[in-house]
Order: structure tokens, then sequence, then C-alpha cells
């Protein structure tokens, strides 16, 4: 174990990692207009990455709207530093926290905390929007769960099965900013789902590494072989060699390239190709290293390798 590895992760094209589609500037300006009639704004972010990639985009919502951050899929990070993230979010002027798992949402601890604190945080503040229902906006960077938590929100309170925001694994499934959606009676409460949007410039490679380790940037826009580095790299800087044994590895290795081929021969994925050397030009096979990369990416975010808090170095 006695082994040096990087001191820091770099990129050959630093755009891999800015994702800026025309469809983020113009939801982005929709979200806008909407906020007289907002009564609250529910950020979701993953709770891996408590502090890296939020989009400062959102400042304004934030300020001019009662506020709550839920950081969901927290039953893949570390559950330990659950205190320290409050803290430090408390410290960065976050006074809504509350960690989530959208996929167990039925929870009886979540029905009773998230609703006084959505109407906790509403009361905080003058009301301007003077109908009788309230208009909750669901926003966030991609694929961090906001469709998934409408849907949950919407069938713990009304009993109705049927999903009404469109849900996905990937980056970039909700592309507008769709109608109010009810999700709650008695007072009637309706949440807004909007698209995933990043900030146009992302300042720090880790930021949006981090970011795209957590599959909230498409994988095949940033690389998959590059997301695997950074994850390789990552695990290594923390001293997380679980992966040794996941993979049925000899030691901790550095080299993404000589990782990826071993999984891809310890997992069959090769890809046929023309030998143009050949006279005969038969089919070589070779290793498929974007599918290796999948297959890790997938384990890491799984939670197979261990829960981790991606941004402890942080707090």
């Amino acid at each position: 174990m006695a082994q040096t590895f990087r001191k820091a992760f770099s990129l050959p094209n630093y755009d891999v990692i800015r994702w800026f589609p025309g469809h983020m500037a113009k939801s982005m300006g929709q979200m806008q207009s909407q906020l007289k009639n907002t009564d609250c704004v529910i950020e979701i972010h993953d709770a891996r990455i408590p502090f890296s990639g939020r989009n400062p985009r959102f400042s304004d919502m934030i300020a001019l709207r009662p506020h709550i951050l839920l950081l969901n899929k927290f039953d893949l990070c570390n559950k330990g530093l659950k205190g320290k993230v409050t803290d430090k979010l408390h410290s960065m002027g976050v006074e809504n926290v509350l960690f989530i798992n959208c996929l167990e949402f039925r929870t009886k601890e979540i029905q009773k905390e998230l609703m006084p604190m959505i109407f906790n945080a509403i009361n905080s503040r003058p009301r301007y929007n003077k109908s009788v229902d309230y208009n909750v906006m669901v926003i966030g960077v991609p694929n961090t769960g906001k469709s998934t938590f409408i849907n949950a929100f919407r069938r713990m309170h009304t009993n109705r099965k049927r999903n009404v925001a469109q849900t996905g694994a990937i980056a970039g499934i909700t592309r507008s900013v769709n109608n109010r959606i009810k999700v709650h009676f008695d007072p009637d409460m309706f949440l807004v789902d909007t698209p995933g949007i990043l900030t146009p410039y992302i300042p720090k490679i880790d930021s949006g590494m981090r970011l795209s380790l957590c599959g909230c940037l498409p994988d095949h826009l940033v690389g998959e072989h590059y997301i695997a580095d950074y994850m390789l790299y990552w695990l290594n800087k923390q001293k997380k060699f679980s992966y040794i044994e996941k993979f049925e590895l000899e030691e901790p290795t550095d080299n993404v390239m000589s990782f990826l081929s071993h999984i891809a021969k310890q997992q069959n994925m090769v890809k046929r190709i023309k030998d143009i050397n050949n006279p005969q030009f038969q089919h070589a096979l070779k290793p498929n290293f974007e599918q290796a990369a999948q297959y890790a990416l997938k384990i890491f975010r799984k939670g197979q390798l261990g829960n981790f808090t991606i941004d402890s170095d942080l707090l």
C-alpha cells in the first residue's frame, strides 16, 4: 500500500466539464418569471457533494424566497459526517437542511420533518403570493432527484400512484419548466418541476469532476474514462482501497488504462475491430475500455465500493 499517487487531477480539455445547452438558459428565465407566484424554493442536491456544484445562479431565487436544501441520496453518503455537513451549511447561510433518500420517501420521519419545515420557512417571511394554495418550486443541478422527489411526495400525500414528473438515471431528462403538480391537500400545495441547470462556467476541475462522478453531467460528454480516472484518483487520495477487493486487483493502481484493461478482461468486455495490418482483414479482439469504465462507475454510484461524502475534504 506504500505507493505514491497523484497530488492533483488534470484534464487534457477543460471544456468537457462545461455543459450549458440552450434549454438551460431558457428555463432559467422561465423560473425567474414564475418567482412572483412562488412561496418557497426547494433546492435538491446530491448528499455526496453537498458543497460542490451548487449553481450560484440560483442565489437570487434563494435570497428572494424561503429556501430549503434537500440533500438527496443520503443512503450513499457517509452518514457519520451529517452533523459536520449541516454545521458548515448553516455557517454558509443555509438555514433549512434535510437529508433524504427519495427512493425511500415514505418514512414517517421525513413526513414529520419536511412539511413543518416547508410551512415554517414560508411563514418566516412576508408572503407575496396571496392565493389560497401554496406554490413550491423545485430546483437543482441535473440528475439529483428532483422529479423523483415530486413523484414520491405526490404519492405520499395524495395516494395517486402514477408518476407525473419524468425521471431517469441520466442527466437532462427534464428540459422545460413544467406546469404545477398538485402534491398535497388541506392545504392545497403545488410543486413545479424544473430542468437541472448548471452554471455556464465551472471554476474548478474538482467541482466539475465531482458533479460528473455523481452523474450530474452526461457521461458521454465528459468521457467515461476521464470520470473513471477521477474516481480512481479520489479513492487513492482518500486512501479508500475497497476497489482492490471488488475488482480483484493485486494492489492499488493510479493508472486508469491498466485499471480498465483489468476490468475488461475480468468481465469479458471486448470489441471486435478490423486489423488493417492483416492481409485477410481478420477481426481482432480488443478491450472495451468505454464499457469497462461504465461498469466501474455503476459500481461506484450504487455505493458498492462504500458510502462516501466526496466533499469530505471541504469540511
